[in-house]
């Protein structure tokens, strides 16, 4: 299953309200979040993704203006205004604007919840308007440091910021890839020990992947990420089974490196406790996932849940 829903009913109902165009179910499914930034986070996320092509948000906000409400019109307004900047639309840079404003009143209706200052974030690297780095990283590359500061002050382990934040120097969106490697190291060595942002290297590896490097997919297998792939398996999978919700990002892209490092075993733990939901990355960056995932798993001795 592909929906980013997984396992959380209560978010894939409300999904379900609204592609119907019903925002009541959205709201509970925010409103019972209020007190887990990552799960409200991802939530608001998940729903923006159903709700930024119809006027759902707009009719909300002008009938029920709320946190909630506000919360989920700055992501559908991010989610449209970078769509716009990705494409080259001519609307872009009034979108942002919009975002932007939409981002700030969000903030004022909750002011101890980061989200909307993580969504502003996906916005940062179409303005470049960057400040210089904190000590301690090696490309000193800069970026929108104050505003991670920003976020980090309300919830110094937030999930979606680091991911965002190292997202800016993918060389897809721009950036070069020693400054991915340097960001992604400086933020997860700040972590405590099993939190899901020792993941971020790996995300890194995945993102400066070069298919025409002589023996690139033998990077996974080299002791450095190998190593790095186990200690995250010991020290945060067994984390996973708190969850209010199933990672399953974060459980793709630590199978994905176990199954690329030969440590089958262990990849099919990460697997297992990803049920039968799947998520497009990091299979995608290396062909149809699908395909991909499917070939993975059967490495694992597994089969694709659902199928013979």
């Amino acid at each position: 299953m592909w929906h980013s829903a997984a396992d959380d009913r209560q978010l894939a109902d409300a999904c379900v309200d609204v592609q119907a165009g019903r925002y009541l179910s959205a709201s509970e499914a925010l409103r019972s979040a209020a007190d887990d930034f990552g799960l409200r986070a991802h939530r608001s996320l998940v729903l923006a993704s159903e709700a930024w092509d119809s006027d759902l948000t707009e009719r909300w906000v002008a009938e029920e203006p709320c946190a909630e409400s506000a919360l989920l019109w700055a992501r559908v307004a991010v989610l449209r205004a970078v769509r716009a900047a990705e494409t080259g639309d001519d609307r872009a840079t009034a979108l942002s604007r919009i975002a932007l404003s939409a981002c700030q009143q969000a903030a004022d209706h909750a002011p101890q919840d980061p989200t909307p200052w993580v969504a502003q974030l996906s916005l940062s690297r179409f303005h470049r308007s960057f400040d210089p780095a904190p000590q301690g990283l090696l490309t000193a590359p800069s970026g929108p440091w104050r505003l991670l500061s920003h976020i980090l002050r309300l919830d110094p382990w937030n999930r979606e910021a680091h991911h965002r934040f190292l997202s800016i120097y993918f060389p897809r969106n721009g950036g070069k890839a020693s400054e991915v490697w340097d960001v992604a190291a400086f933020l997860s060595q700040r972590a405590p020990s099993g939190s899901p942002l020792s993941l971020l290297p790996l995300v890194a590896l995945v993102e400066n992947y070069n298919p025409s490097a002589p023996l690139a997919y033998k990077m996974w297998e080299q002791p450095p990420w190998s190593t790095a792939a186990l200690s995250i398996y010991h020290k945060w999978l067994p984390h996973v089974p708190g969850y209010r919700f199933t990672p399953v990002v974060d459980l793709s892209y630590l199978a994905h490196a176990l199954v690329m490092a030969r440590k089958e075993f262990e990849a099919r733990a990460a697997f297992m406790l990803m049920g039968p939901y799947a998520s497009r990355m990091p299979w995608s960056a290396f062909g149809a996932p699908e395909e991909q995932l499917t070939k993975a798993r059967e490495t694992c001795g597994l089969t694709v849940p659902g199928g013979s």
